[in-house]
C-alpha cells in the first residue's frame, strides 16, 4: 500500500500493491495497521455504504459535523467516477480549497476524505458502484453540505452542466459563504 498525499491537509490517495498475473489479480483494499503506520491517522471504520448511479449523477458536497463528524474512505467498484474532497475546516490551511480524483476499478485507487471535509462525487460512466467505509455513524441531525456549483468553491465536476442529475435535496443545498462549519 502507497499513500499519496494531495494539495489538502490530511486528505491522501490510497494506491494499493496489486498482485496480478494470467489468472487475474489480487490486492489488499484495506489494512488498519498499515494506514495507521503510513499516514498516523486513525483507520477504524464502523460502517460501510454502497451506492450506484448512472450517467450524470452528482451527489455532494456533504458532510456531517461535530462530534458525529466522519472519515471515509471512498472507492469505485464498477465505472467511473471524479471524486472531490473539500477542506471546510476552518483552521486548516487548506480551508476552502477542493482536490479532485478519477476514481475506477482498474486504478484500483481510494481517496481517504478526513473529518471535517465536505465530499462527492459525479459519474462519468453509464453506471457506477461506489463504496464509502466511515469511522462514524450517519446521524441525519448532524448533515451539513454546500451547493454543488457554489461560485465560490468553483468545482469542475467533469461534466457537461446539462447532464447533471442532482437528488431534490442537493439542488437546494446553502452556498459556502451561508455555512458555519
Amino acid at each position: 500500500m502507497k499513500i499519496k498525499e494531495t494539495p489538502l491537509k490530511d486528505c491522501y490517495i490510497i494506491e494499493p500493491t496489486v498482485f496480478e498475473d494470467d489468472r487475474g489479480y489480487f490486492y489488499e483494499k484495506f489494512n488498519e495497521k498499515k494506514f495507521e503506520e503510513l499516514t498516523g491517522l486513525n483507520g477504524h471504520f464502523v460502517q460501510d455504504n454502497i451506492s450506484k448511479s448512472s450517467y450524470g449523477v452528482l451527489r455532494g458536497v456533504h458532510l456531517q459535523k461535530g462530534e458525529h463528524a466522519q472519515a471515509k474512505l471512498v472507492s469505485c467498484l464498477e465505472g467511473k467516477v471524479w471524486d472531490v474532497a473539500v477542506d471546510l475546516r476552518k483552521d486548516s490551511p487548506t480551508f476552502g480549497k477542493w482536490f479532485g480524483v478519477e476514481l475506477t476499478p482498474e486504478n484500483k485507487l481510494q481517496l481517504y476524505v478526513p473529518r471535517g471535509f465536505g465530499h462527492g462525487f459525479s459519474v462519468l460512466s453509464d453506471t457506477a458502484i461506489f463504496a464509502y467505509k466511515c469511522d462514524n455513524f450517519y446521524e441525519k441531525d448532524a448533515e451539513g453540505s454546500v451547493i454543488w456549483n457554489d461560485e465560490e468553491l468553483n468545482i469542475d465536476w467533469k461534466l457537461p452542466k446539462e447532464v447533471i442529475q442532482l437528488s431534490d435535496k442537493d439542488q437546494h443545498l446553502p452556498l459556502f459563504k451561508e455555512n458555519n462549519f
